[in-house]
């Protein structure tokens, strides 16, 4: 049996700084990128504040995790979501099997569907309740994490531009960086 062995390369100051240099140039072509209206709000402290925190690894796995979790959560809040479509679709089908004239069926018809958009809506409702929980989490434990830009907030202004800086980790998560 084979053991693994990890390598430890410890970081020299001139491999750090190369390395932060690297992460701050990349991160100011990303911002470049962005509308005007959210370059000014991406200012080079900032840029430079993340490139620093992103010397160490922890930040890009810990932005993989939410990522994860985030998307695991999308998928189960859609299938809640095509539950109640399936469910209002039975319902339909059931009562129209079961309504033999024709007027009734109709006048049935309207009030369900009536009832189905007031129910789908009240459940998307719910589930929009879910996501923003969902965003205030990742901002809680990005923060706690020390990651510039992140604190919990429901501006969209500002969730927007957490929105490109964590655009912009998990591009850089993807680069080779020296």
């Amino acid at each position: 049996m084979e053991t693994e062995t990890l390598e430890f390369v410890e970081q020299t100051p001139e491999v750090l700084q190369r390395k932060l240099y690297f992460l701050l140039e990349q991160l100011q072509d990303m911002a470049r990128e962005l509308p005007p209206k959210y370059q000014m709000r991406v200012p080079i402290e900032l840029l430079s504040g993340l490139a620093n925190c992103l010397l160490n690894d922890t930040v890009f796995e810990i932005v993989k995790g939410l990522m994860e979790i985030q998307h695991v959560t999308e998928k189960h809040l859609f299938q809640q979501r095509l539950q109640v479509i399936s469910k209002h679709t039975w319902e339909i089908q059931n009562m129209a099997n079961s309504t033999p004239n024709i007027e009734e069926l109709e006048l049935q018809r309207t009030i369900l569907q009536r009832r189905h958009k007031e129910e789908l809506k009240q459940t998307d409702m719910k589930l929009v309740i879910q996501l923003d929980q969902k965003v205030s989490d990742q901002q809680v434990t990005l923060e706690k994490a020390g990651v510039p830009g992140f604190f919990v907030t429901n501006k969209p202004i500002e969730v927007k531009v957490q929105m490109y800086l964590l655009d912009f980790i998990l591009r850089l998560s993807k680069m080779d960086i020296p």
